[in-house]
């Protein structure tokens, strides 16, 4: 039996948690999750791969960033069901361009670790406004509207998406083209926040449409009414 078969991947379906530390000093950079694909892809090519739990698919770390984390040992704990993983990290951990994910003192809020890289060239204002919506959930929804309508009413929250939605139309309608890309912006930033209330990845709509290349539209419908 190999060291993979012998983890116990029945406690979180079929998920471990890992714990990346910098192999030199022994940093914590981040927590994440495998399974046993992505361990399988990360013993095989020596770079760490992950399952990421809000795009729903395997992760090569630094797939978008090119901040890869080259693998230098992989330890599995007395249990059998987590992984320490010390690497290399090329560039940095955390998606906020800070060298690891744990960067906030609790007790005082200060934040210990600066930014070191602008990663919004690399994920895409798209992926970086989603992180800065999920960060806004527990912030005060009288300072902040993000936390607002995360914080309020599902229904209201709703209502604005359908709201901007309706300000789009009548911006086209009106052949307005710097008012269309405003209603656009305002509409996807309200989706955006619809989706990170169920904690699901704009990556999940990406890969739907993907999916979608070379189906058309009618036949795309038909499958899922036949479903």
């Amino acid at each position: 039996m190999s060291m993979v078969d012998k983890i116990d991947w029945g406690k979180m379906n079929n998920l471990i948690p890992v714990i990346t530390q910098e192999a030199k000093t022994n940093e914590v950079l981040m927590l994440a999750y495998m399974n046993k694909e992505a361990l399988e892809l990360t013993l095989e090519t020596k770079i760490a791969h992950y399952f990421s739990r809000s795009k729903q698919r395997l992760w090569k770390k630094g797939e978008s960033s090119g901040h890869l984390q080259n693998v230098k040992e992989i330890l599995l704990d007395c249990d059998n069901d987590t992984i320490l993983l010390k690497v290399e990290q090329i560039g940095v951990a955390c998606h906020t361009g800070r060298k690891s994910c744990f960067f906030t003192n609790l007790e005082t809020t200060k934040e210990i670790l600066k930014v070191e890289v602008d990663t919004t060239a690399a994920y895409g204002i798209i992926e970086t406004l989603y992180h800065t919506i999920l960060e806004r959930k527990n912030d005060d929804p009288s300072k902040s509207y993000t936390a607002k309508l995360l914080k309020g009413k599902q229904n209201s929250m709703l209502k604005k998406i359908v709201e901007e939605a309706g300000e789009l139309t009548f911006a086209v309608k009106d052949n307005n083209e710097e008012e269309i890309v405003y209603e656009s912006a305002d509409l996807l930033y309200h989706c955006l926040v619809a989706l990170a209330s169920k904690n699901i990845s704009p990556d999940r709509v990406k890969q739907e449409l993907a999916r979608r290349f070379g189906i058309s539209g009618i036949e795309e419908k038909n499958s899922r009414i036949e479903e």
